[in-house]
């Protein structure tokens, strides 16, 4: 009896890391499914989601789709995470609404759900990790007046129709030029899907069919690639302002071919995502909206301490 009882005492202790953590105990698993992978923002999320995983004791699996149209591909990952029983689910929504019942699921596992970029239409997730959109895209709609000279005729390539981020930046975007700036006008809203290639081609039938535009304002890092490469095609003198950051993006505010952007703080994202999950297993109340901040950034301060540590490539 005696020996059983000290052999179970060396394998109790033999879980005890380094730090004094009870890895038993206190190794988390959390599954994170994003809107997608071929955006450097995303690649920045899963980084900071992955150093919150190291920093408070969680093993973290980050999956998304090929691309943030595939609504449908999303729902089968979030439906595979599920099957699994994670301890946590970090969800960004493709579509606010179609991934409902899916929650309402892991609802009645048991399974805290944490919003993150995107939030869905549902109360069950416990709060969401993301930029202030709104705030962000009237952010965009101020330089963009600035920058015409507070007058003409500007568009809009948003990035889709369904995702929080694609509904909020157009809203916020659109709000505040018809608020604030009356004297511009949005001659039209069109879609890329977030694929630079798709929204060259609508950048570019955009600008042939207004020839007097000043300025198009790019919802994502996808949109604002193809906004800056449909205005170089057609050798267009226009305005532009991205959202987001990546090698491509900063390059182009670099050489001026965009004028500016705003870049979110993914990696912080990612880690609040991540923190904010470990916090809901261990009963802590959590707030409605984890704030993670956003910048506008141009040629002339991409190389500032504060923002330089929120461009990512």
């Amino acid at each position: 009896m005696l020996r059983r009882t000290l052999l179970g005492a060396i394998s109790a202790l033999a879980l005890v890391s380094a730090s004094g953590v009870t890895l038993a105990q206190d190794q988390y698993d959390i599954a994170l499914v994003s809107k997608g992978f071929q955006h450097q923002f995303w690649q920045a999320v899963k980084a900071g989601a992955e150093k919150a995983g190291a920093e408070l004791g969680a093993t973290i699996t980050f999956e998304g789709p090929e691309s943030e149209s595939q609504v449908d591909r999303q729902l089968d990952q979030l439906a595979a995470a599920l099957s699994r029983s994670p301890d946590a689910i970090g969800f960004a929504a493709l579509d606010s609404q179609a991934a409902v019942p899916l929650l309402e699921q892991a609802k009645a596992a048991n399974i805290p759900i944490i919003a993150f970029d995107s939030g869905v239409d549902s109360d069950i997730p416990l709060t969401t990790a993301t930029t202030d959109n709104l705030a962000a895209a009237a952010l965009a709609a101020d330089k963009m007046s600035e920058l015409i000279g507070g007058e003409g005729k500007i568009a809009v390539v948003g990035h889709d129709q369904t995702s929080g981020t694609g509904i909020q930046r157009v809203e916020g975007f659109v709000n505040r030029i018809k608020e604030a700036h009356p004297k511009i006008e949005i001659v039209t809203v069109q879609y890329g899907g977030g694929d630079h290639l798709q929204s060259t081609e609508v950048t570019k039938s955009i600008l042939l069919a207004n020839p007097d535009l000043k300025g198009i304002f790019g919802t994502n890092e996808g949109s604002a690639i193809g906004v800056a490469n449909g205005k170089q095609e057609l050798n267009s003198q226009i305005v532009v302002i991205g959202f987001d950051s990546g090698a491509a993006q900063k390059g182009f505010v670099q050489s001026g071919l965009v004028n500016g952007a705003i870049t979110q703080n993914p990696v912080g994202i990612g880690y609040e995502t991540v923190a904010a999950a470990i916090k809901a297993l261990k009963g802590e109340t959590l707030p409605a909206i984890i704030d993670t901040g956003f910048y506008y950034y141009d040629k002339d301060n991409m190389a500032d301490p504060e923002i330089a540590a929120v461009l990512y490539d």
